[in-house]
């Protein structure tokens, strides 16, 4: 671990906060949100186009030179916060810091003036639930260039103008860009549908070739960003489960005083409270080392996917709990967190898989994979 590593929020982090913030909070209420479940898409192309184009998020974490806003890594993390607290339905993770993320190695800066800008929207075709190191694509290019291949429980796909395939090639894997109306996508069943996945199927598809051999770096290491900022989007869940739930607690009164006064349920809040700072202490780190491209980054990204995945479905768990009957309900917002934590639980890696990498970096037995010890 890199000592030297500040983990502490900036004055420009915590004024891009406030203006994330400010605006969710005006166009992002719980029941627009809880509206999305129940098939109103209406919010998420007018918020998205607030957040990409007024607030300029789009482009973030693209140079200044090639059309973004030259941001880091640590401010994308913010953004992120602020959206897992808001359990906002935009494409910001698929499309501003994944796909981005893809088109900076690739190199190739005509798409990526496009989609810093906002004009339009970019989804890397991989299921969701991929690490970064495990990377398998099934698409494959005919004799004419033309795609053919299936990809399922893809997230960002719904919402993408352009879709990013990772082709597998004789000499390894490409990465070609290709037309959302050019493919069929097909929306899926999602347990969070404000990250609505779905399956993209590729039949004779033209495609643009974005990157020949050495497209899998490319979208490892956007994978890997990817895996190392849905920390900080599993860090805001926790925070709003452990502030909605403390001042209920506060509030709520059972055989004539506080319910938060119980000896019991304090212990249970400050377990939380400690569960989810260290949450942001990973989180930090992760993308704090991402942000300076440190040697520690690799290790940071599987530490934060490891804890946060974990914490945040914990304090949703304890949010619906300790809301008691209300929490279970429709109408009250506590299912949205925990359904948003268990889907971020599984992507881009699950837990146990990262934990399984990190053994393996500290030459520590592991259980085989699958095993339940």
């Amino acid at each position: 671990m890199n000592d030297d590593v500040n983990l502490l929020y900036t004055d420009v982090e915590t004024a891009l906060r406030e203006s994330v913030s400010d605006l969710l909070t005006a166009r992002c209420s719980p029941e627009k949100v809880i509206a999305v479940f129940d098939g109103d898409r209406e919010i998420q192309p007018k918020l998205w186009r607030s957040l990409a184009l007024d607030l300029g998020l789009a482009g973030l974490l693209v140079p200044e030179e090639r059309g973004g806003a030259g941001a880091s890594a640590r401010e994308a993390a913010v953004v992120l916060e602020e959206l897992g607290r808001f359990a906002a339905p935009v494409p910001f993770l698929t499309s501003s810091v994944i796909a981005s993320a893809a088109l900076l190695h690739a190199g190739d800066d005509r798409l990526l003036a496009t989609v810093a800008s906002g004009e339009r929207t970019a989804a890397v075709v991989v299921p969701f639930s991929t690490a970064p190191n495990d990377l398998r694509p099934t698409v494959r290019a005919d004799g004419q260039g033309a795609l053919n291949g299936r990809v399922t429980s893809v997230a960002g796909a719904l919402e993408a103008d352009v879709l990013l395939v990772p082709v597998a090639a004789q000499d390894g894997v490409e990465l070609h860009a290709v037309e959302a109306g050019a493919a069929s996508v097909t929306p899926v069943v999602s347990m969070d549908m404000t990250r609505q996945l779905a399956d993209v199927d590729l039949d004779a598809a033209p495609g643009t070739r974005v990157v020949e051999a050495g497209g899998d770096t490319a979208v490892r290491g956007a994978l890997e960003l990817g895996a190392a900022l849905i920390a900080s989007e599993q860090l805001g869940v926790a925070q709003w489960c452990l502030d909605t739930t403390v001042s209920y607690l506060r509030e709520r009164t059972q055989f004539g005083r506080s319910v938060g006064g119980f000896q019991a349920i304090k212990h249970r809040l400050a377990d939380l409270y400690v569960t989810t700072e260290s949450a942001r202490a990973a989180a930090r780190y992760a993308a704090a080392t991402a942000a300076d491209e440190d040697s520690d980054r690799h290790v940071a990204a599987l530490m934060a996917k490891s804890y946060c995945s974990e914490a945040a479905v914990r304090a949703a768990e304890e949010c619906v709990q300790l809301h008691g009957g209300i929490g279970m309900t429709w109408e009250h917002p506590a299912h949205l967190y925990l359904k948003r934590a268990k889907a971020d639980q599984i992507a881009l890696g699950n837990p146990q898989a990262a934990r399984r990498q990190l053994g393996e970096l500290v030459d520590l037995p592991m259980p085989p994979a699958g095993s339940t010890a």
